[in-house]
């Protein structure tokens, strides 16, 4: 559905002051909006000049919040931040804010909650099975190692 590109502008900035935008998110509205490229380029500019939008800022708030709410490792979170087009000093600085105790303790009480889960026949295939859903949820391998052998 075609809107003017001011409507769109009006729109765009209404959505990124209710909740935290990156560029990539903005950018798929425009185009659902049928925004020319140049036009998009413009709002995208103006959003930005504006503080509407900030990688840097939306790169902190996604990190934070897919860590301390989805459980996210590090790795997933980069993996998604990757895909929106978030530039790698941004996200490097943003998964740095992140306190290595707090991450392993996430780690561990996941691994731990999905271990009372699991059924399982002997260790090999627990430890396999922890393995698989810690790498799903996006943690280093070797943490996760250390973590199940302190468990298992």
């Amino acid at each position: 559905m075609y809107i003017s590109e001011e409507k769109a502008l009006k729109k765009a900035s209404l959505i990124c002051s209710k909740q935290e935008k990156c560029k990539f998110d903005i950018k798929k509205k425009l185009i659902d909006w049928e925004q020319k490229s140049d036009s998009i380029n413009r709002i995208i500019n103006s959003l930005e000049k504006d503080k509407f939008i900030d990688e840097k800022r939306y790169s902190s708030f996604y990190v934070r919040d897919k860590f301390r709410f989805n459980k996210w490792g590090k790795i997933k979170i980069r993996f998604t931040l990757r895909q929106k087009s978030i530039p790698e000093k941004y996200i490097y600085a943003a998964l740095n804010e992140i306190d290595n105790k707090e991450y392993i303790k996430t780690l561990e009480k996941e691994i731990q909650k999905k271990q009372k889960l699991i059924k399982y026949e002997n260790d090999y295939e627990l430890k396999n099975k922890l393995l698989r859903f810690a790498e799903s949820r996006g943690f280093e391998k070797d943490l996760i190692f250390k973590t199940i052998d302190k468990f298992v």
